[in-house]
């Protein structure tokens, strides 16, 4: 085990596997309360062992194979048959991840992802938008919730989006093992219905960001800022209304209300090639909103075009009326940072690998991998805690997660070992 963590420097080595022990020993106490049975933990401890460790393509065959199994049929009736609780395993994870990375200015996002699928069998496919291509796709679409702050990143809950062609078919349900409560939902019922589960549970964070299919939901906004009080920055399209003295009128329109000298430039964060700077400028709406709040279209042009609309980016925002621009821009800039959520958990742990065709199979194997995101993602802080980035009043611009691939293969994980048990 020496030469998976010999990137320590000397003297280091078996303190850092010691930690990776008890952590993953504590983590898996955590969550495995959940399981009936003892087989049904180990073999989903086993599991989540796979998703971390390198294997090719993280299905049924090769995934047995990395932990010593004859073929992977423990893991199939892990998914499939096995009597355990996965959502709340799921509850827990979202809670592990808030109380490790909470920082006073946690962000939670919401965005969905697709997964490409040939057949019609898999629960939820269906010719329907994907968002990895593009276009119109026989695919899946799962929603997700992601818990972001200055101490990382991790996906905390997942929804599957079925179409109506899916919840009005009692033979395509009662096949795919959809239950009898579950009903067509829009994407944005979907996410509310996460948010109110993490608002019970008591997560409440300094903001929510999300992009245009939320945002053109007006209800689902409106609860936000009437219910829930939730402060927001919300992606919107060019045609957002908004109504002013009984007129409606758009966002394209408020915008050229705006004077050259009403610009500021500001950076939404460090990028590949540098801080990446825009110009930013904000109109506030005079609409009905709680005591203490107020309501913004909020705007971003690229400084190399600044007379071309096709350049233009608007966004809604929800905060106390005291917010400034500064804040609003830095928030705007970290929703990007679920698209690193999707990208991680895909590339790194096989969140698409999946060869399930049930609603259950779906939502555990998801689960599982949603659960070693979050163990990687609170052990890189508290393995390598950011001294640097101190909790700012609100979020920083500035702040930027580290690259979990990178701390994988400085722990080992880019090997074919194993984690440490």
């Amino acid at each position: 085990m020496q030469e998976e963590f010999n990137l320590f420097p000397s003297g280091q080595a078996l303190e850092a596997l010691c930690a990776w022990s008890d952590h993953l020993k504590s983590f898996q106490q955590r969550i495995g309360k959940y399981f009936a049975r003892c087989e049904a933990k180990g073999a989903a401890f086993d599991y989540i062992q796979a998703l971390l460790c390198p294997v090719e393509r993280k299905n049924g065959w090769q995934m047995a194979e990395q932990v010593g199994y004859a073929n992977p049929y423990r893991l199939q009736h892990l998914l499939g048959r096995a009597r355990w609780e996965e959502e709340q395993v799921c509850a827990s994870v979202r809670d592990y991840v808030v109380e490790h990375l909470d920082d006073g200015a946690g962000i939670l996002a919401v965005d969905e992802t697709s997964f490409l699928k040939r057949g019609e069998e898999s629960v939820g496919v269906g010719r329907q938008y994907c968002g990895l291509t593009g276009q119109i796709e026989n695919c899946q679409v799962g929603v997700f919730l992601a818990y972001i702050s200055s101490k990382g990143q991790s996906l905390i809950d997942r929804r599957l989006y079925l179409p109506k062609s899916w919840t009005t078919v009692s033979k395509r349900r009662k096949k795919a093992h959809i239950p009898s409560k579950v009903r067509f939902a829009t994407k944005t019922g979907l996410a509310k219905g996460m948010l109110q589960s993490a608002f019970k549970a008591g997560v409440r964070p300094a903001w929510f960001v999300a992009d245009e299919v939320y945002s053109r939901d007006a209800s689902f906004w409106r609860w936000l800022e009437q219910e829930v009080k939730q402060p927001y920055v919300l992606t919107v399209n060019k045609r957002q209304p908004t109504p002013i003295d009984f007129k409606t009128h758009y966002a394209e329109d408020l915008v050229r209300t705006v004077p050259p000298e009403g610009w500021q430039r500001l950076s939404t964060g460090a990028g590949t090639k540098g801080e990446r700077y825009y110009e930013w400028t904000r109109v506030k709406l005079s609409c009905r909103h709680p005591e203490g709040f107020s309501r913004w279209f909020l705007f971003r042009r690229c400084p190399e075009h600044p007379d071309d609309p096709r350049f233009i980016s608007y966004y809604q925002v929800f905060a106390p009326s005291d917010t400034s621009l500064e804040t609003m821009v830095g928030v705007a800039g970290q929703r990007w940072r679920i698209e690193e959520c999707f990208q991680f958990t895909k590339d790194q742990l096989g969140l698409g690998d999946y060869e399930v065709r049930s609603w259950t199979g779906w939502h555990r194997h998801v689960t599982l991998v949603l659960a070693a995101g979050a163990f990687l993602s609170v052990l890189r802080y508290q393995a390598e805690p950011l001294a640097e980035l101190s909790t700012p009043p609100f979020f920083s611009p500035q702040v930027r997660a580290g690259n979990l691939v990178a701390f994988k293969a400085v722990r080992g994980l880019s090997s074919g070992s194993a984690l440490p048990n």
